[in-house]
């Protein structure tokens, strides 16, 4: 399985790769505006083929997502846009970070108690979007979500900092909480409570697997004229139909 472990601590966290200032050409729009050709002004990238991408879309977007962890300098490559549906049709999208995938699909991880857990729990059909902007790349996936047999979560929960570990038990997240300094409060009585032994995985924390039955790839093109190169299928069990969408 590939896997995308989280920082050990705060002073892991990668810095962004520094960006050049842009160079305005002559009758460009001001620095900082979007113009309308501010893609065609990209350099051009080699086509993208299904051949490129093999017979696994799973793997292929994995592969993208460590592509992008080593070139494109963001601080989080694998983020990604959850996006969902509620039980009256309302929709809504955050990001999480991606930490792994194999054959099955895709894995993350978070409190069952918050907001997007409870969605899910009542509509586990779910999007993911990633977009890597320096690379000209987004993937798009959907498909259907099921928590993870509870080994699998705690072998990630063992995985992480033990603050993280700590902070899963003092936040119920997506609640509502006075201020900061009764949420650091909170922390803090958790710590204590675990000086003198390991945190384990509270119940109420794990990952959810999303099968996917569509993935997109989309690479940015000259002239508006990008490639799209779509995998699809009826159920997980299904073999992969593989197309070219038109931009």
């Amino acid at each position: 399985m590939t896997e995308f472990p989280p920082p050990s601590g705060p002073d892991d966290i990668p810095e962004p790769a520094p960006q050049a200032a842009p160079r305005s050409a002559p009758g460009a729009a001001p620095a900082g505006a979007l113009g309308p050709n501010a893609l065609e002004a990209a350099a051009p990238r080699p086509p993208l083929t299904p051949d490129a991408l093999g017979d696994d879309p799973v793997a292929a977007a994995l592969a993208w997502v460590a592509e992008a962890a080593e070139q494109s300098g963001m601080r989080y490559p694998n983020a990604v846009t959850l996006a969902t549906v509620d039980a009256e049709g309302r929709p809504d999208a955050r990001i999480v970070l991606l930490k792994g995938g194999d054959e099955r699909g895709f894995l993350f991880f978070t409190n069952y108690r918050s907001a997007k857990a409870r969605v899910l729990e009542a509509s586990p059909n779910a999007a993911l979007v990633f977009y890597w902007d320096a690379m000209g790349r987004q993937v798009r996936v959907r498909g259907r979500t099921e928590r993870l047999p509870a080994d699998e979560s705690d072998a990630y929960f063992e995985s992480r900092p033990r603050g993280s570990r700590v902070g899963a038990w003092a936040s119920e997240q997506s609640m509502p909480i006075g201020d900061r300094d009764a949420l650091e409060a909170r922390y803090h009585e958790v710590e204590a409570e675990f000086a003198d032994t390991e945190v384990p995985r509270p119940a109420h924390w794990g990952g959810y697997l999303l099968r996917p039955v569509d993935v997109e790839f989309w690479s940015e093109g000259t002239w508006r004229l990008h490639d799209r190169i779509r995998f699809r299928r009826s159920t997980p069990g299904d073999d992969w139909i593989t197309e070219r969408l038109q931009p």
